[in-house]
């Protein structure tokens, strides 16, 4: 074989050889999440830890509108105070959590929000099951969390905490205190329902106030063509009496 040939043979076998390396490294390397979280005080039991959320905007035509978050066991909505959040952007509590949003970001721009926690449960991670909604209607979920060692297509964020400080202890449960709706103030589910809640009812009033009028127009139309009826018996009966009597009265 030339040298040529014996060159150029080396040169396929170290480009395939890149490229297997490349895609080797390429599948090791887990998926970057689009969803994370961070702390201040990543510690169980820590108390006043301001957690840092940051949704990455996917969307080439639209803006974040909404995050809704999903709290681990042993955090309740009451613990949660916004700390700062996109402006014009409000926290209201859920039953399990709590959503914050407000006026469309920019396309391509990511929303960052901090809540304050009142205190982190004794846990070794936190998972915080983030659905991020645009203003075209898309709607993202990160909930997925690890199963068998594999990364999820779209993880829930995580945030890892260190043991707790020796004596340590956890506080005794809030007091529930009115919904929050601007960073800074307390935050607890409210007595009235949600929005969601709130739509579906308004929305099956209406359509029982809408069957009961369509049932109230169809029971007077009804009546009223009933009278109408009756009316034209009458009256026919009576043009044929007069008739035959003035057919009796001729004879």
């Amino acid at each position: 074989m030339s040298a040529h040939l014996v060159a150029h043979a080396g040169r396929r076998i170290a480009l395939a050889g890149a490229a297997a390396l490349t895609a080797t490294l390429t599948l090791a390397t887990p998926s970057a999440a689009h969803a994370e979280v961070e702390a201040d005080k990543p510690q169980a039991l820590a108390e006043n830890a301001t957690l840092d959320f940051v949704s990455e905007a996917e969307s080439d035509t639209a803006g974040f509108t909404e995050l809704r978050v999903v709290l681990p066991e042993g955090i309740a909505p009451g613990d949660v105070t916004l700390d700062e959040a996109p402006k014009g952007w409000k926290l209201k509590a859920t039953s399990d959590g709590y959503t914050v949003g407000g006026p469309a970001l920019k396309t391509g721009v990511d929303a960052e929000h901090k809540i304050k926690i009142r205190q982190l449960p004794d846990a070794k991670e936190l998972a915080f099951k983030t659905v991020e909604t645009y203003s075209d209607g898309e709607v993202s979920r990160w909930i997925e969390l690890p199963s068998g060692g594999e990364e999820p297509e779209q993880p829930a964020p995580v945030l890892k905490l260190k043991a707790a400080a020796p004596g340590a202890k956890p506080a005794d449960p809030s007091p529930s205190t009115s919904t929050s709706t601007n960073p800074g103030e307390g935050a607890t589910p409210s007595p009235n329902p949600s929005a969601t809640e709130s739509d579906v009812a308004a929305a099956g009033s209406d359509a029982d106030t809408k069957a009961s009028e369509e049932d109230e127009g169809g029971s007077a139309g009804l009546v009223i063509g009933g009278g109408v009826v009756a009316l034209l018996v009458v009256g026919g009966g009576a043009w044929w009496l007069m008739k035959r009597r003035t057919a009796a009265s001729q004879n």
